[in-house]
């Protein structure tokens, strides 16, 4: 379901909006927000990351010598996930991703609607992210 209204968002966002995402907003476009569903020490770490419409985060690769990746489980609203080669893929609530380790991709809103999805950090060995390109605006508006 899509939400434009904040309000009505919150209403659907089980897990909680938290606080602005200050760490990563260099990697994103647009107003992001996290919510940490774990502590820092434990493992796997779990957090809500909710993304105002058209925000959406750079390409990035989750790297790891073994195990390692990600998977999102969509919780609110509506939003995008597209691997490197692929067409894009329209997420929704109960819609949920695996992305192993290796694989250059980037997740967001759709432009019409918040969104929010957990993260799961895959456990792995010699586990890092990296940051990469920003998904431009051009890119971003062909999306329907």
């Amino acid at each position: 379901m899509k939400y434009m209204n904040k309000q009505e968002f919150e209403k659907a966002n089980m897990f909680g909006t938290g606080a602005p995402n200050e760490a990563y907003a260099k990697y994103f476009i647009g107003d992001s927000f996290l919510n940490r569903l774990t502590k820092p020490e434990e493992k796997p770490m779990l957090a809500n990351v909710t993304f105002a419409p058209g925000c959406r985060n750079n390409w990035h690769i989750h790297h790891a010598t073994s195990g390692g990746g990600q998977i999102l489980l969509c919780t609110a609203g509506e939003g995008w996930y597209q691997a490197e080669g692929k067409e894009p893929i329209s997420l929704s609530e109960g819609s949920f991703i695996h992305i192993p380790a290796g694989l250059k991709h980037w997740h967001g809103a759709k432009a019409d609607s918040w969104f929010s999805h957990v993260a799961i950090e895959v456990p792995g060995e010699n586990t890092n992210n990296e940051w990469l390109e920003a998904v431009n605006d051009e890119e971003y508006s062909k999306l329907q």
